[in-house]
Formats: C-alpha cells, structure tokens, sequence
C-alpha cells in the first residue's frame, strides 16, 4: 500500500484527483468507481477545474458508484445519484448513459443488487475505484459484520453511520436504515483503489485499516490483501500511523 501524507484536506484533494486524471489520461474509456460522501468533494472540485481548462475529459469514461441509499429517488436531494449529479457529472462531458448508481426506488432490491453486480461485471470492473471511509471502518455500506459480503447486497446501516450521516438530513430519523452496495468482493476486483481519508475523527480508522488484523469488524482492513492500493489522507487523519508515508 502506497500512502501519501498530505498537510490538509486541500493537498488531500489535489493529490488524489491528479491519481484520478492520471487514470483518465493514460486510459480515456476506463472504468471509474466513485463514492459520495464529504471527503471526495475537493477532489471531484479539482478534476472539474482540470475538464474546463480543457486538461481532462470524460467523454470515453464509464462510472460505477459504490452505493445508493434505499428508498430515495435519484431527485432526492440526498441521494447519492443527486449527488454525483450535483459534484461531478453535470460538469464535465461524462455520457449520461455511461454512469451508473444502484436505483434505491427498486421494488424488488435483490434483484436490484443483482442487476447493478452485473453492470459492473459487464464493464469489467473498475479500472480505479475510489474509496472514503467511515469512522467505524466500512467502505461503500459495508458495515462491520461477522464476514465479508462479496456481491452487491442490500444492508441495514449501523447506528453510527445513521448518526455520522445525519447532519445531511433534518434529522437522524430521515435518515434511511438500509442502502444498496457493492459487497467487498465487487470492491477487490478493481484493478487499482484509491483512499482518501481526512480528518482526526478518522484517525482510528485509517490505523485499523492499515495497520491493524484483518476482520470483517472493520471491513477496509481486506485492503491490505489487494495489490495496488494508495491511500491519500492529511495529518491528522494519518496521526496514529506512526512511518510509512511519503
């Protein structure tokens, strides 16, 4: 795993989204996965900037993100279609047909997974996928269990992501209790991932992640067994990782 210490959350952003372009440049009809959350915001900002210098273009790239929110219409202003809509994709030159999130308004959500798992097979998996991190440890929704969930998969969030995420509701009780995603085998079988993390509150988790056993019970620690992955995070979420960054 290569990590790269940055000074703040703007360095964070900088640096992943040049990971990002790279990806774009070297191979314009790749195979992006994407996440949502606060963390990739700057990055998505920068790569934006990039497109409208006329520096990057999307117009070859497919996207798959991670995960959507059961019960949400893709309008929803919390739901995670609006928000790569609103962050990235209405931006840049990306195909509208050519980016996917999982429809959290299926009637019938295993078949839904099933569906969105073979999307992504179809395309072949991410040639990047980029990651945030929960303060518990779960990547995309998938929240510390008694195993690792390879397909995508309907889950029931944990009290600590409903909470983490409430402040982009009215309240916690707005907040959905379940969320399609992609399972950690759909995940591991992206040629290359890329980590951002920020923050002192993600400290421990970063430190679980990286350093600490490999368990379900924090699920970004199957991590370690991937082959390429870059983890880009300021100092303090990297402050209890003692060396090894760059």
């Amino acid at each position: 795993m290569r990590i790269y210490r940055e000074k703040d959350y703007d360095a964070m952003s900088r640096r992943a989204a040049a990971i990002i372009a790279a990806q774009v440049v070297s191979k314009p009809d790749c195979v992006l996965g994407l996440a949502t959350g606060s963390t990739p915001i700057g990055a998505y900002k920068q790569l934006i900037a990039w497109h409208k210098q006329g520096d990057l273009s999307f117009a070859e790239v497919h996207s798959v993100n991670l995960d959507e929110y059961a019960g949400l219409a893709p309008t929803h202003d919390q739901s995670y279609r609006y928000f790569m809509q609103d962050n990235l994709f209405n931006h840049v030159d990306i195909v509208p047909e050519n980016t996917n999130v999982p429809s959290g308004l299926a009637e019938d959500a295993a078949a839904e997974c099933a569906r969105y798992e073979r999307v992504v097979a179809e395309l072949g998996y991410a040639d990047l996928q980029l990651l945030g991190l929960g303060r518990n440890g779960h990547i995309g929704f998938n929240e510390p269990c008694t195993d690792f969930p390879k397909a995508t998969h309907l889950v029931d969030l944990t009290q600590s992501t409903i909470e983490a995420n409430a402040r982009f509701f009215a309240s916690a009780d707005d907040v959905p209790k379940q969320a399609l995603t992609m399972g950690i085998g759909t995940i591991m079988r992206a040629r290359k991932i890329l980590i951002v993390a920020s923050g002192a509150d993600k400290a421990d988790a970063v430190w679980k992640a990286v350093a600490g056993p490999i368990t379900p019970e924090v699920p970004a620690s199957i991590l370690q067994l991937h082959p390429d992955v870059t983890l880009v995070a300021d100092e303090a979420a990297l402050s209890k990782l003692a060396e090894g960054a760059k």
